[in-house]
């Protein structure tokens, strides 16, 4: 929803209809994931992707239909692979894509709840009964809620949300897709080190907020780091119990210095952050856990320690490390790396 926020604020506010289309369902190789965006407005311009290539164009057809009509659709489009491509496709890939137009009424709580980092479910009713399809519930973290009142809806939203993840539910006859808009994944640089800056516009590159964390006014400034969302000064124990480390949250220790790392680790480690890694050799790495047990960690937090840090790649430049720590990072979050 982040990447076409703007651009569907600013066209309501022009007085312009909006539609939204949001995958729901994929099939085989479709090149975006459950929940991709993209929005048209009734002058035909668009912003973000549900999958590229010809299906862009069907779906910019299709949404001066629902705009005209008000009538939200289920879309679905599926290909064999000798003509993937040629609908933006691969190999034989399918996606069904929903169609609505944006609710001015329920938009603007939702773009507050997203712009202030909180997380908000949209439970949207995509098959059934005609006067269904089109009904939707928006739920808050903090349990209000706004548009359909509908238990069965707001169950899906209420169970979605708790799983921090968009699905599909069937219930008693109808579809309901429950969308879930999670705060944007947070990278907490603890050393403002070289590899540091470089990891910063990496991680921002991907959609991250970046927070480096150092007391050593030297590391970390402005100057050294123009790019970076916030900086941090206090201690690292301090400034991560501040920052509020919770499970969109990636650690990456790199000061190499215990005074720093040790204290961030003990914290992050504690947490519920999806990665906590730290800089060091092998030999770094076995000083350092004895540290760590020494201080009260257990062994099952430290076996979520990735360290040393980032996949072996074989590079040795600040740049190149920076990237082999992203890549760990982005698998964590996808559920394909393993802690050390």
């Amino acid at each position: 929803m982040r990447d076409v926020l703007p651009d569907i604020e600013r066209w309501l506010g022009e007085g312009r209809r909006v539609a939204l289309a949001t995958v729901v369902e994929t099939w085989g190789s479709a090149p975006r994931t459950v929940g991709g965006k993209m929005a048209v407005s009734d002058d035909r311009r668009i912003a973000g992707s549900v999958s590229g290539g010809c299906v862009e164009g069907a779906v910019v057809e299709a949404a001066a239909d629902v705009l005209a009509s008000g009538t939200p659709r289920l879309l679905r489009f599926g290909v064999s692979d000798d003509t993937a491509w040629s609908v933006g496709l691969a190999c034989g890939g399918s996606i069904e894509v929903f169609l609505e137009p944006v609710a001015k009424e329920l938009f603007g709580p939702v773009r507050d709840a997203l712009k202030a980092e909180r997380p908000v479910a949209l439970a949207t009713v995509i098959r059934g009964a005609d006067a269904d399809v089109g009904r939707k519930a928006v739920l808050f973290e903090n349990g209000k809620t706004l548009g359909d009142r509908d238990e069965a809806t707001l169950d899906a939203a209420r169970a979605a949300l708790s799983e921090s993840r968009s699905r599909r539910f069937a219930v008693g006859g109808r579809e309901i897709f429950a969308d879930v808009q999670l705060p944007s994944p947070r990278m907490v640089i603890v050393g403002g080190v070289h590899i540091a800056v470089a990891l910063v516009g990496l991680a921002k590159a991907l959609g991250f907020r970046t927070i480096l964390v150092d007391p050593r006014a030297a590391f970390a400034n402005p100057k050294r780091f123009p790019h970076v969302d916030e900086i941090r000064s206090d201690w690292p124990a301090e400034a991560l119990s501040k920052i509020g480390l919770n499970a969109g949250s990636a650690v990456a220790v790199l000061a190499h210095d215990p005074k720093l790392d040790d204290p961030a680790l003990i914290a992050a480690l504690s947490s519920s952050a999806f990665y906590v890694g730290a800089l060091g050799s092998a030999r770094t790495q076995e000083k350092r856990r004895t540290r760590l047990v020494a201080a009260g960690v257990s062994a099952e937090a430290l076996r979520r320690l990735h360290a040393p840090i980032g996949l072996d790649l074989g590079g040795r430049s600040p740049e190149e490390i920076a990237l082999s720590v992203m890549a760990e990072v982005v698998a964590a979050r996808h559920g394909k790396a393993d802690a050390d």
